[in-house]
């Protein structure tokens, strides 16, 4: 009756072939350079470039404005809401309701 048994340093091999290979598929998926930190990151850049988009376009908004109340181009009715709103001023004529 000869069983033979795995010799232990072929057992060690595989066990530690096995443990390296889980710890570099879990780094893979979740480790700070993994698959789902890949997806975050994303996810992020996707926000940041609307935030980006919708501050350009603010920007432009108040570059018109500001070009608008200009020394070189002076819109009277841009004028007229910015005093009202800014200062509170209203003309004689007017009646004010709150």
């Amino acid at each position: 009756m000869s069983t033979q048994r795995p010799a232990f340093g072929a057992a060690m091999y595989v066990m530690t072939v096995f443990t390296l290979g889980s710890y570099f598929t879990f780094a893979a998926v979740q480790g700070d350079y993994g698959v789902f930190r890949r997806v975050q990151i994303d996810a992020e850049a996707g926000e940041l470039a609307a935030e980006r988009d919708r501050l350009a376009l603010e920007l432009d908004v108040l570059k018109n404005k500001t070009r608008r109340l200009s020394d070189d181009f002076l819109d009277i009715d841009l004028l007229d809401q910015q005093a009202r709103d800014v200062l509170g001023l209203i003309r004689a004529d007017e009646i004010v309701i709150r």
